[in-house]
C-alpha cells in the first residue's frame, strides 16, 4: 500500500511539474533577412528552434515614398525577385510558426505624415503582404501572419493609427497579429504611445544598447526594474525579452547562456505577461548557437 500511495504522489508530483513547466513555457522569436550568410528562411524554420520570425525590414514607406522591402542579398525586390520566398513562407507556416513582416529598423526612410497616411499604409500592407489582393505581392501568394513595428526613427505620430488600421483587417478573415520592438526605456520614445492602444499580440522589447535597463555583470537589478514596468503597463498578450544572440549582435546587452538561464529567466518568468526570448538575429544566432542553448529553458 506504501509503494502505491509512494507511485502515485510521485506521479502526481510529475504532472504538477508539467503543468507549471508548461505555464511558464515560452517561446523564440528570431529575426531574419539582413545578412545573405545567415542560411534561407526554409533552412531558418526547419532548425526547430522558432516560433516568429521576423523578416527584416520593408525600410521605406510613408509620406509618398513607394515602398520597398530590403531583405539584405537574399533577393532583388526591384526585379521581383522576392516572389520566391513564397514556398519558404508556406513551409514555416506548415509548422506552426507565425512569419511577420517587420517595418523599419535602425537604418531606413519611413515616416507617417497623417491619421490617412497611416490608412494607406495599412491598405498596401493587406493588399501586398496580408490578406487582400495585389497585381505585385513582393513575396507572391504568399500571406503573412502580422506586422511587427521595428520603429527607430522618423517620427513618433500616427503608429497608433497604423496599429489601429491594421487591426480593423483582422476580422476580414484570419487574424492579422501585430508585434512591437521596442527599445526597454520605458515608454519606448517612437512607439510608447501606439503601445497604449492594447492592440499588439506580442511586444519584443529591446533589452540592449541601453545600459539602464540591461542586465549587467551578474547584476539583475535595472533588467528586473525595467521589465516590471513593462509587464505590468503594456496592454499586450505577451512581452518578450529582446536580446543580441552573440557579443557581436549589439554594442552592449549580450547575456551568457548560463547567465540567462540560471539569473535571468527565473526573475522574469513569474510573470503572467512573459512570453519568451527574442534574438537579433539568425546569422548571429548561427555563429553561437544560442538559441538551441536556451530553448529547452525559456
Amino acid at each position: 500500500m506504501a509503494i502505491k500511495s509512494a507511485i502515485l504522489l510521485a506521479f502526481a508530483t510529475s504532472v504538477i511539474l508539467v503543468l507549471v513547466t508548461g505555464i511558464n513555457a515560452g517561446d523564440i522569436a528570431i529575426y531574419w533577412g539582413q545578412n545573405t550568410d545567415e542560411g534561407t528562411l526554409a533552412e531558418t524554420c526547419a532548425t526547430g528552434n522558432y516560433d516568429f520570425v521576423n523578416l527584416a525590414f520593408l525600410p521605406t514607406f510613408g509620406n509618398g515614398q513607394t515602398p520597398m522591402i530590403n531583405l539584405a542579398g537574399h533577393c532583388d525586390p526591384y526585379s521581383n525577385g522576392c516572389t520566391n520566398l513564397s514556398s519558404d513562407i508556406k513551409s514555416c507556416q506548415a509548422q506552426g510558426i507565425k512569419v511577420i513582416l517587420s517595418l523599419g529598423g535602425g537604418a531606413g526612410s519611413y515616416y507617417l505624415a497623417s491619421s490617412d497616411n497611416a490608412r494607406q499604409v495599412a491598405t498596401y500592407l493587406w493588399n501586398n503582404f496580408l490578406g487582400g489582393e495585389s497585381a505585385s505581392r513582393p513575396f507572391g501568394d504568399a500571406i503573412l501572419d502580422g506586422i511587427d513595428f521595428d520603429i527607430e526613427g522618423g517620427t513618433n505620430q500616427h503608429w497608433d493609427d497604423l496599429a489601429k488600421y491594421l487591426s480593423g483587417y483582422s476580422q476580414r478573415s484570419k487574424k492579422v497579429y501585430l508585434t512591437a520592438a521596442p527599445q526597454c526605456p520605458f515608454p519606448d520614445a517612437w512607439v510608447g504611445g501606439a503601445l497604449k492602444t492594447g492592440l499588439f499580440d506580442y511586444v519584443w522589447v529591446q533589452f540592449y544598447n541601453n545600459p539602464q535597463c540591461e542586465y549587467i555583470d551578474g547584476d539583475i537589478t535595472n533588467l528586473e526594474n525595467a521589465w516590471k514596468q513593462w509587464t505590468t503597463n503594456v496592454p499586450a498578450t505577451k512581452i518578450f525579452l529582446g536580446l543580441p544572440a552573440s557579443p557581436e549582435a549589439a554594442g552592449r546587452g549580450f547575456i551568457p547562456e548560463s547567465d540567462l538561464i540560471s539569473q535571468v529567466l527565473p526573475a522574469i518568468k513569474g510573470s503572467t505577461k512573459y512570453g519568451g526570448v527574442m534574438l537579433w538575429s539568425k546569422y548571429y544566432d548561427n555563429q553561437t548557437g544560442y538559441s538551441s542553448a536556451i530553448k529547452n529553458y525559456v
